[in-house]
């Protein structure tokens, strides 16, 4: 197995590790085209059961 001849440095491995930042961020919503609760991008609305103007699930009944 090949070994570095040399250390990394700290500058080079936190150049590295800045780019994990934008993974960090929340995900990205919109707002549902049939209800108008906010969802999250390319997912079926929780609220209503539709995803892109079709009805896919059933959503279940909040309890009381």
């Amino acid at each position: 197995m090949a070994t570095p001849k040399r250390k990394t440095s700290h500058a080079r491995t936190a150049a590295r590790k800045a780019n994990w930042l934008g993974a960090l961020s929340a995900p990205n919503t919109r707002s549902c085209s049939h209800c108008g609760e906010v969802t999250m991008n390319h997912c079926v609305c929780p609220a209503c059961g539709y995803y892109k103007g079709r009805s896919i699930i059933t959503p279940k009944k909040a309890k009381t």
